[in-house]
């Protein structure tokens, strides 16, 4: 099993993905829980964060790049977890892009101080739960992980819907003039 998921373009309709992604599509109807799906563009991680922390998947850039700082910052805690040089790693993690690890989803529970519930469609792993090191966890994260291939947000119930924003009415005054 690879580290990284792949994209959805690059998917094959083998029995065995279809099962994994029938066994996830089961736990999380079990559980009842729905996916907020996001892009497959290699931002999937960082976009079902955003979705839990701001409401939306837009800000996966925004999620990233405090992940990386988090990694930059704290290299003792991360460097012996991955599959490379460091700095090739970090490299590799900064580009818009790239799939996000195990390890990004640790430092993402770091940085915002959130615990991260992940169902998965692993046979034997239902639920992967991840903490932050050194805090008590402020929220808690649901994301769903379709191995090796894809991440969503996930909520109990239903989508959350947006507050619907009130339109302005313009009026349109007219200016007065006082000539003295």
């Amino acid at each position: 099993m690879s580290m990284f998921p792949k994209i959805n373009g690059e998917l094959t309709s083998s029995d065995e993905e279809m099962s994994d992604h029938q066994r996830l599509l089961k736990r999380l109807q079990l559980y009842n829980l729905v996916e907020n799906k996001v892009q497959g563009d290699g931002n999937c991680q960082f976009s079902a964060l955003s979705d839990q922390l701001y409401g939306s998947p837009e800000h996966h850039n925004v999620v990233r790049e405090q992940v990386i700082i988090q990694l930059k910052s704290h290299p003792q805690i991360y460097e012996g977890y991955v599959p490379m040089a460091y700095g090739d790693y970090l490299n590799k993690m900064s580009k818009n892009g790239e799939w996000g690890d195990h390890v990004t989803l640790q430092a993402a529970a770091d940085k915002y101080g959130v615990r991260i519930f992940v169902i998965t469609s692993f046979k034997d792993t239902c639920c992967i739960e991840i903490l932050p090191n050194d805090q008590k966890p402020q929220r808690v994260l649901w994301l769903s992980f379709w191995a090796e291939v894809h991440y969503n947000s996930i909520y109990q119930g239903e989508l959350p819907t947006l507050p619907n924003k009130k339109k302005k009415k313009w009026q349109n005054k007219k200016k007065k003039w006082w000539i003295l």
